[in-house]
């Protein structure tokens, strides 16, 4: 441990996909400043997509492999999910980093003020804030953009080598050869079109969209995306507002589209229990997007006969039992939504 250090624990949080010089100087910071250091690993156990291409395992190792042994051994990763809610992801973050320095005493928060989502800094209160400049111009999305959108890999890594550590690199180097990543590259260009044909528009636009979450006896319906973004990803059935629509009218046109259930229109209606707004600006990787889920409850002890049509390539009864363990497997924040009113993570 640095001399110099005067923390028990400093805490670094953050998403770092990837991570680059700029994370890697706050590293560098709180491990001079504490004894331990705990980085906090968020958008954990969600789907691979264009925004989050690395599963917080390999960012740990990537992390990691940034620092001499000595170092690494006082460092301790704790992956966070998504909770959309700023008081419950704050407490689970105080839990693991309690978790994984239960005798601490003294806390350091670690970071620099960037933007509006850096607004999570002032959730902790209880820490001693060590805000430092933001002196670098390095972002996440332009890296991602390097990557994504490279037409010859050798030259994309050559420029990355100003914009993250070599073992960083070289690990992006080994990752770019694994299947996923070419995936990831063809959602990542469709979005950048996607998002490129309303940047004309005098506002960015908001969108307005409605899924639907139908239960009954023990299970959930669910689809297969059949197209990009979160092409095979399970998913609420769902989609756009229509311009002559009321949102539970597009809910059951959704619903009835995607999945073709054998349920009466009007035994739906009759089974609606809550509708709740989802509207975390990063919820949706297509833009500002705010989405009424309509929770259905049948009530029945049979499965309606269900198939795959419009957006969907399949549809399904899933087991409510078995949802909790599909996390990483779900499009968007739909996991989030289930959860919500399934009341699925123990926390």
């Amino acid at each position: 441990m640095n001399q110099s250090a005067q923390s028990d624990v400093a805490v670094l949080i953050g998403r770092f996909q990837p991570f680059h010089h700029g994370h890697a100087a706050l590293l560098k910071l709180a491990l001079t400043s504490a004894a331990r250091v705990v980085v906090v690993l968020g958008s954990a156990f969600r789907a691979r997509n264009a925004k989050n291409p690395f599963t917080w395992e390999e960012r740990a190792a990537m992390i990691a492999a940034t620092l001499p042994a000595a170092d690494a051994a006082r460092v301790d990763f704790a992956p966070v999910r998504d909770y959309y809610e700023d008081a419950r992801w704050a407490e689970v973050v105080r839990r693991e980093v309690a978790r994984c320095a239960p005798d601490a005493g003294n806390i350091a928060l670690v970071g620099h003020f960037k933007d509006a989502s850096s607004q999570y800094l002032n959730l902790f209160p209880q820490w001693q804030l060590m805000a430092v400049e933001n002196e670098s111009e390095i972002d996440s999305t332009r890296i991602r953009r390097i990557l994504f959108e490279a037409e010859d890999m050798a030259v994309s890594l050559g420029v990355l080598n100003q914009l993250v550590p070599t073992a960083v690199r070289q690990y992006l180097k080994a990752w770019s050869n694994l299947p996923c990543f070419a995936q990831l590259a063809e959602e990542h260009n469709i979005i950048e079109a996607y998002r490129k044909s309303w940047s004309a528009a005098p506002y960015p636009p908001i969108f307005t969209t409605v899924d639907a979450l139908v239960k009954t006896a023990g299970h959930v319906l669910l689809i297969r995306r059949k197209a990009f973004p979160g092409k095979g990803l399970w998913a609420l059935p769902g989609g756009f507002l229509e311009p002559r629509e009321r949102l539970l009218q597009g809910a059951v046109r959704e619903l009835c589209e995607e999945t073709k259930l054998g349920t009466l229109t009007s035994s739906l209606l009759d089974a609606l229990v809550d509708v709740k707004v989802f509207d975390h600006p990063d919820r949706s990787l297509r833009g500002r997007t705010i989405t009424h889920a309509h929770f259905f409850d049948l009530g029945t002890q049979r499965l309606p006969e269900v198939e795959g049509g419009d957006d969907a390539a399949l549809a399904a009864w899933v087991p409510i039992a078995e949802l909790a363990a599909m996390e990483s497997a779900f499009f968007d924040d739909h996991f989030h939504i289930l959860d919500h009113f399934l009341q699925l993570t123990a926390d």
